[in-house]
């Protein structure tokens, strides 16, 4: 059989990625706050000053600093810098006036970001008065973005790594036509059972890395079966796919609570948390593992004839069945990728928390349609796009890491997305009604 010619998506992915890049300036802009130097850049700071002073007459040095490892690493990039000779004393703002009044007195005085804001420095000759007169060095701080600082951005790309796997599937489905409103309790199911497997079967905490792999692959697949059921269930009975996938929305969450006990199972080993919390060149380990289901759909989806024939089954189902496209198997296989989808996000969720629970996955297939529509996929089937879902799911985990840096309460975030869902979805039905002047004429008439 021909393969289906692909079905191009409408709107303008380029658009969708400047309003996201609009969204980010906007995020920036309001977290715009005073932020410490990073050990690299203080070290520079106090190596430049350092340098103006004449250490031959200037004495022996002394650097104050706090035990956290920002202060560890800032004395280590001063030993291996130009820094003269100086002593190292670790200490707390509470005892800091004590134990500097005990040392030798120094010629000069270095201080970290952290200790460098204590209240000490303000009154030291009237504190410590053996050391009225020496030169106190203090790294200066910067304004800059919150929202871009580099450990709040992978914050972002690792929180929403579970709502972009499910985004994946969901996509699938949705271009179909469909909506599969079971992934939020396939991950709570595919949490528990994984971490069950561990407890019960792999040794717990003793566990070894094949072990801990293969109950992670046996959860992959349950949630598979369970989403081919719930694909075989819609054609072979011709169900709606909403009442199909809610109904087993309601089943899988009690059967995550039935093999849990009610309680979360948190006999895993410390290695469990490799893939959640692990990190590869810098890059947090779920962060990849999401990039490459991403391009891998985006190659089935535009290259392969499996992708051909699900644009066509959403654009027209009748016309694709007469043209001799394998409709129902299409759906099943669809609905199987999406529970093996969000089977592998279930797997990711208990590795980043290092516990499974019958609770894990609330909202998260609200998350998911929110991430796939405002990506532009339409809700009605036959266009979406892999690509679009990415920017999707981006715009919805900067609209929330925004939020949280703003101390929005949860309740006004809901809100927040709520508006943002609604919108995106008009914004869907106008572009499908053919502009904006038609819809406004059809709702006057």
């Amino acid at each position: 059989m021909k393969p289906f010619p692909h079905h191009r998506r409408l709107p303008d992915e380029a658009g969708m990625l400047a309003v996201l890049l609009l969204l980010c300036t906007v995020v920036s802009l309001v977290t715009l706050r005073e932020q410490p130097a990073s050990p690299h850049a203080a070290s520079s700071q106090v190596l430049r000053t350092l340098s103006r002073i004449r250490t031959s007459s200037a004495g022996k040095g002394l650097v104050v600093a706090t035990s956290s490892p920002d202060d560890v690493r800032f004395v280590e990039l001063l030993r291996t810098g130009s820094a003269p000779n100086f002593n190292v004393l670790v200490t707390g703002e509470a005892d800091a006036a004590s134990r500097l009044g005990s040392a030798e007195r120094p010629g000069w005085i270095v201080c970290s970001d952290a200790s460098g804001r204590w209240l000490l420095w303000g009154r030291l000759s009237a504190q410590v008065p053996p050391l009225a007169g020496v030169p106190v060095i203090r790294p200066s701080r910067g304004r800059w973005p919150t929202f871009l600082l580099p450990s709040n951005l992978l914050n972002v790309a690792n929180q929403i790594s579970v709502i972009a796997l499910l985004a994946v599937g969901m996509t699938l489905v949705i271009i179909t036509g469909g909506i599969d409103l079971s992934v939020g309790s396939l991950v709570a199911l595919s949490a528990v059972a994984s971490t069950r497997l561990i407890r019960d079967g792999g040794g717990a905490e003793s566990a070894t890395a094949t072990t801990m792999l293969l109950a992670g692959a046996a959860a992959v697949g349950l949630c598979c079966a369970v989403g081919f059921a719930a694909g075989l269930t819609i054609t072979a009975l011709g169900l709606p796919p909403f009442i199909v996938t809610l109904a087993l929305m309601l089943v899988l969450s009690g059967w995550a609570s039935i093999l849990a006990g009610g309680e979360s199972i948190y006999q895993v080993p410390d290695g469990f948390v490799t893939l959640g919390r692990g990190a590869t060149l810098g890059l947090p380990n779920a962060v990849i593992l999401v990039l490459g289901v991403f391009i891998a759909a985006h190659v089935m989806l535009t290259r392969t004839a499996v992708g051909r024939l699900i644009y066509a089954v959403g654009s027209n189902r009748e016309a694709a069945r007469l043209s001799g496209a394998p409709v129902h198997a299409v759906l099943r296989r669809v609905y199987a990728l999406s529970g093996a989808l969000a089977g592998l996000g279930g797997v990711v969720l208990a590795s980043q928390l290092k516990s499974g629970s019958p609770t894990y996955g609330q909202m998260y297939e609200l998350y998911a349609i929110a991430a796939v529509v405002v990506g532009g996929t339409s809700l009605s089937g036959g266009r979406g796009s892999i690509a679009g879902t990415l920017v999707g799911a981006l715009t919805i985990g900067v609209i929330q890491n925004g939020m949280n840096l703003l101390d929005v309460e949860s309740f006004t975030q809901k809100v927040v997305l709520g508006f943002v869902i609604l919108g995106a979805v008009a914004t869907d039905r106008i572009r499908r009604s053919g502009g904006s002047r038609d819809a406004l004429t059809r709702f006057h008439d």
